[in-house]
């Protein structure tokens, strides 16, 4: 069993959190408008919250958009990083078989892992394709071979608290356990903790540019359309989020006046 270089991890995380922060910096500049983040986040939650200004609506409304698709980003980011430390010390390769992101052989064992970036991960559908995958993949792996094999759902952090480590025919192990099992450090989990904030502060700076450009340009735009007297008109405002007929962005408010959008009677 090799180690992994350090200079080789430094050289891969750096080059590839760089493609992290491009795709979160691309998505930004071209893939959001405030149709989108209106129609996919929950008024009711931020009217029990109290916000009362445009500009913390659309913040939160952003943030939480914003959110999931970074998590997208650097859930693959994570799944290229294990596959790659996996490959330099058990010879691991990305695997051809549905749902299952990684295969290697460790002390005369073949493990099938499907990662996912932390413990706390999917509904009951998606749990219940898991085991399908796992199912469908070990018996592959029986047809061609004596050695055993061990199904693993593998989370880049966290720790599942009072749970079994085996259930329903595969392992699931979290945040430094995952990592000790595909490097066979113990605190390699550490170890790429200072990697990964490669050039953090400037390419943050970057983004942060962008995401105000953004923030002011979407306040001004649903205080515009969603204001009346400067106060949020939450009724407008579900009717596009919520009402039954397609509805299209409202035209200009004005005091004491909403013109209503083209579609509406």
């Amino acid at each position: 069993m090799d180690k992994v270089n350090l200079s080789e991890l430094s050289h891969y995380v750096e080059e590839h959190i760089s493609v992290f922060h491009q795709r979160r910096l691309d998505y930004i500049k071209s893939e959001v408008d405030l149709k989108k983040i209106l129609e996919h986040k929950n008024p009711y939650l931020f009217k029990a919250k109290n916000i009362l200004t445009a500009y913390d609506l659309i913040k939160g409304f952003l943030d939480a958009y914003l959110q999931s698709q970074e998590e997208t980003f650097f859930g693959e980011f994570m799944e290229g990083l294990a596959i790659f430390v996996c490959n330099k010390v058990y010879g691991a390769k990305k695997s051809e078989l549905t749902g299952i992101d990684l295969e290697f052989e460790k002390d005369n064992r073949i493990y099938l892992v499907e990662i996912k970036a932390g413990w706390n991960w999917g509904n009951s559908s998606q749990i219940k394709q898991l085991k399908l995958n796992f199912s469908n993949a070990v018996k592959h792996f029986k047809s061609i071979t004596d050695k055993e094999i061990i199904a693993v759902n593998g989370c880049c952090f966290g720790k599942k608290k009072n749970a079994r480590p085996y259930k329903d025919g595969y392992f699931k192990i979290c945040g430094q356990e995952f990592w000790q099992l595909i490097t066979g450090e113990e605190d390699f989990y550490i170890k790429i903790i200072e990697p990964v904030g490669h050039k953090a502060k400037q390419k943050n700076e970057e983004f942060t540019e962008a995401y105000s450009v953004l923030l002011n340009k979407f306040t001004l735009e649903f205080s515009s359309q969603f204001c009346v007297d400067g106060k949020i008109d939450w009724n407008r405002l579900l009717e596009f989020n919520s009402g039954k007929k397609k509805q299209k962005m409202p035209e200009k408010c004005e005091r004491k006046k909403c013109y209503r959008s083209k579609n509406s009677k």
